[in-house]
């Protein structure tokens, strides 16, 4: 019996315009000299950043001190029930992403929030283990049923200091709850599936100076949380384990840019758009008279 072949991609977005990157986004070359002026670096393990990015500037995540790992929220500014969709955006380009990969939002909105147009790591690849680099598989590190209610289940501890937390309160502010988080980019995270298929979490790579940079596509609200885990070379469950991994933390730094000669640079790039699906999704509306 011949060997079975295996079906391509579901989406070939590497050949498709709307789906990949535009190439003068990626060519961004010199034009991120103008910072704009919010601009933070969170040395505490368990802290919380927003920002806010207008269409067109650029969004510079980066690790000053080296190895950290950020969980990262995005929000339409002016709608937040529109956010990022991690599923789709993992169909769309992949488990992990980089350069030329757009980040997603939910239905019935689905539009790139943002464009990934530089990344330190992008030729990190695939290690010797099969990990790869800023995470679209898992969730923020710990979610509540996953740390206060797992972790007192398998180990007896309680550990509230977490990611999910530390993204509540950067949305606080914008008057958004609990409720409005969503599944993250793990950005600087390295992780896989194993030969069973369960996730794997490797320790983070990054060096000093390591950058991530993403294009806002429109106006965008951020929450990014510095998570506790580090650089995630001591993770593991319990109280004990939590005061471990804290010895690995390391501050993250934001920032954002304005790009220098935008009109040349930016011609012929306009906002991006919600999906224009003006159907009934099959159901049928009464007609009139019967």
């Amino acid at each position: 019996m011949s060997a079975r072949v295996p079906n391509p991609p579901a989406y070939p977005s590497s050949d498709s315009t709307v789906l990949s990157g535009k190439a003068w986004v990626v060519k961004k070359g010199s034009h991120t000299k103008k910072p704009y002026p919010h601009s933070l670096h969170h040395p505490d393990a368990n802290s919380d950043t927003n920002l806010t990015g207008k269409a067109g500037q650029l969004c510079v995540l980066s690790t000053p001190e080296g190895p950290q790992v950020g969980d990262l929220n995005i929000f339409s500014l002016h709608n937040p029930r529109e956010r990022f969709w991690a599923a789709r955006t993992r169909q769309l380009h992949a488990s992990h992403v980089s350069v030329g990969d757009r980040l997603w939002s939910n239905l019935p909105y689905l539009r790139p929030l943002v464009t990934i147009v530089a990344d330190s790591l992008k030729d990190y690849c695939v290690d010797e283990v099969g990990g790869r680099c800023h995470d679209l598989l898992g969730t923020s590190d710990s979610v509540p049923t996953w740390s206060t209610l797992v972790d007192h289940l398998l180990t007896g501890d309680d550990f509230d200091y977490h990611c999910h937390s530390n993204l509540v309160k950067a949305i606080l502010p914008f008057g958004l709850t609990e409720t409005d988080v969503h599944d993250v980019l793990n950005v600087f995270q390295v992780t896989r599936l194993n030969e069973d298929g369960k996730y794997c979490m490797e320790t983070c790579p990054a060096k000093p100076g390591e950058y991530f940079t993403f294009f806002a596509e429109t106006d965008v609200l951020c929450a990014m949380s510095t998570c506790p885990g580090g650089d995630l070379s001591v993770y593991g469950w319990g109280e004990d384990s939590a005061k471990r991994m804290l010895d690995t933390c390391r501050p993250l730094g934001v920032a954002v840019y304005a790009i220098e000669e935008k009109e040349e640079v930016l011609k012929g790039w306009k906002e991006s758009e919600p999906a224009r699906y003006r159907g009934m999704h099959g159901v049928k509306m009464p007609v009139w008279g019967q």
